[in-house]
């Protein structure tokens, strides 16, 4: 059985747990990266929004708000994170499993 113990927290609650837990400060100071460049590209530059921005829009969302809600900055962060959503959105979802009838199984 997998066990993701943070997997619905949030990042800003990731790096309050790791300071809790006495990380050390390099580690929680390192802009958040997926590593996959050879460059300095972090998160934030990739997505076009800061962790903080995305949860906000986050809790925006889930209280029904849209982008036409909001102005500047905010309805742009809004927009970042309805696309990123829409597009990840099957990784939210179970992985189909394929059942084989009982009578292909026999002999």
């Amino acid at each position: 059985m997998d066990l993701s113990p943070i997997a619905d927290l949030y990042k800003t609650q990731v790096f309050e747990l790791a300071e809790e837990l006495g990380v050390i400060q390099e580690i929680l100071d390192a802009p958040p990266t997926d590593g996959l460049w050879g460059d300095d590209r972090t998160d934030e530059d990739q997505i076009g929004a800061s962790y903080p921005e995305l949860e906000w829009a986050m809790e925006q969302q889930e209280e029904g708000k849209k982008p036409d809600h909001f102005h500047g900055r905010e309805k742009e962060v809004m927009e970042i994170y309805q696309r990123y959503h829409r597009n990840n959105r099957h990784k939210m979802e179970p992985i189909p499993v394929c059942e084989i009838p009982e009578d292909l199984l026999s002999d």
